[in-house]
């Protein structure tokens, strides 16, 4: 069976040539989009490759299969797609460690100062054999909650033992409630997804809830957290956050670029050559069981 599919919007272009050999029967395409811009119609594409990115069914009457790179599926429109008789599938559980293992990097990069103090020395500030006047918060003792205790947010709980934290943690209706959560913890990282009912979940009530010299980590997604009133809680010195995540990427608040208190990084969650190479051969797997007519390997369910 000869099949056309499209990669959409992927800057990485090992993807694409990583999908031509297992797929001999495919015409691989890659499509970025640049600017914004929406995808040209094309009647011939069966499967989209895409990494979270809208797809409008329309504009691809023969599409059958959207095969996403990546966990996370909020922004596809799977309502619409399943309306159309489309299939869509993720890549989960071949990324919750390097996940897990970026939020203990940002916990403590952001807790021991470790960005600041890479630019003390690289502008030439460090002139004491110690580093004077310059001190950070130790992780052990503190209190560590966990918002979303799925794969990711237990990879990360599991890795807490190390370091000989309390955990608190919430999943839904479970756990410590969330504003209990918020003003025990010294630090708090996000690994729920996102969905109509935490888009907007840490607004600047629940924000003020984080003790001052608090710490908030966010993996998951930029939307669950207000951006506006994270930004003003930076802005004014009270808490600290290592992000790698933002309501409008790749756009990132230029409030935030010169605060000593935020730690920035260009959504690096799953960016190991194992993790992608795990969700590349997952999306090819996917593809062939649908190449073949058989029931495909990590099919959504959810209808977002």
């Amino acid at each position: 069976m000869a099949f056309i599919a499209l990669i959409v919007g992927m800057g990485d272009s090992s993807l694409e040539g990583s999908c031509h050999s297992p797929l001999p029967g495919a015409g691989v395409r890659g499509a970025p989009r640049r600017g914004g811009r929406a995808l040209e119609p094309r009647d011939d594409v069966e499967v989209l490759i895409v990494a979270n990115e809208p797809v409008t069914p329309e504009q691809f009457p023969s599409l059958r299969l959207v095969a996403n790179f990546g966990v996370g599926y909020d922004r596809l429109g799977v309502g619409a797609l399943r309306e159309c008789g489309v299939a869509v599938t993720n890549t989960p559980g071949v990324l919750d460690a390097a996940t897990a293992d970026l939020t203990w990097a940002l916990i403590l990069a952001v807790r021991r100062r470790v960005v600041e103090g890479d630019r003390r020395v690289r502008a030439g500030e460090w002139r004491a054999s110690w580093a004077e006047g310059f001190l950070a918060e130790e992780l052990t003792g503190s209190t560590l909650g966990i918002v979303g205790l799925g794969r990711i947010g237990s990879a990360v709980a599991r890795r807490a033992e190390a370091f000989d934290v309390r955990v608190l943690s919430t999943r839904r209706h479970e756990g410590t409630p969330l504003d209990e959560l918020l003003a025990q913890s010294d630090i708090v990282t996000i690994h729920t997804p996102l969905a109509p009912e935490t888009h907007g979940l840490f607004d600047a009530r629940r924000l003020t809830l984080l003790n001052d010299g608090a710490c908030l980590i966010n993996t998951a997604r930029g939307e669950i957290v207000e951006e506006d009133a994270l930004v003003r809680e930076l802005v004014s010195g009270r808490i600290r956050a290592g992000l790698d995540v933002f309501a409008h990427e790749p756009r990132v608040p230029e409030e935030l670029f010169q605060l000593p208190n935020v730690v920035l990084t260009p959504h690096l969650g799953s960016a190991t050559r194992q993790t992608r190479e795990a969700m590349t051969r997952i999306v090819v797997d996917n593809i062939l069981a649908f190449e073949r007519g058989d029931p495909l390997v990590t099919p959504v369910k959810a209808g977002v």
